[in-house]
């Protein structure tokens, strides 16, 4: 009878060892690599990790080498599949190119939030909470 239960721990990680996946984390940051390891807690070790940030029909890539993500930081965690991987209508650029771009997206979400935050609180009585890294 207990096979019949869903296996939802992080013991469920053990078929996505080996492959590359993609971690979207807390702060919006997507990381691209393979998972090499993981612990109880969902800690993640991925080699080989790139970080792509994108700007409308573009991307870039900024490699990072061995990664360890703190399993409370992972939003989501999914396996790339290798044979449609370059099949993304998207166009790679330099990075140093990409990043202003990104980084004007980045504020200009913030400053979208911070006043959303602020109506819901003056005028539907919503409390303020979270705080910097907290968007999901």
């Amino acid at each position: 009878m207990d096979s019949l239960i869903p296996f939802t721990t992080s013991g469920s990680l053990v078929d996505c060892v080996d492959r590359k996946m993609l971690v979207v984390l807390r702060d919006g940051r997507k990381l691209h690599g393979v998972l090499r390891s993981y612990d109880q807690f969902a800690n993640l070790v991925l080699e080989d990790t790139t970080e792509r940030i994108y700007h409308g029909n573009a991307f870039a890539e900024h490699w990072h080498g061995l990664f360890l993500i703190r399993g409370e930081n992972v939003v989501l965690l999914g396996e790339i599949d290798l044979d449609r991987e370059d099949d993304v209508p998207l166009r790679q650029v330099d990075y140093h190119v990409l990043d202003p771009y990104h980084k004007n997206d980045i504020a200009n979400k913030k400053v979208r939030e911070d006043f959303k935050s602020q109506v819901l609180y003056e005028q539907k009585g919503f409390c303020k909470e979270g705080g910097e890294g907290d968007g999901y």
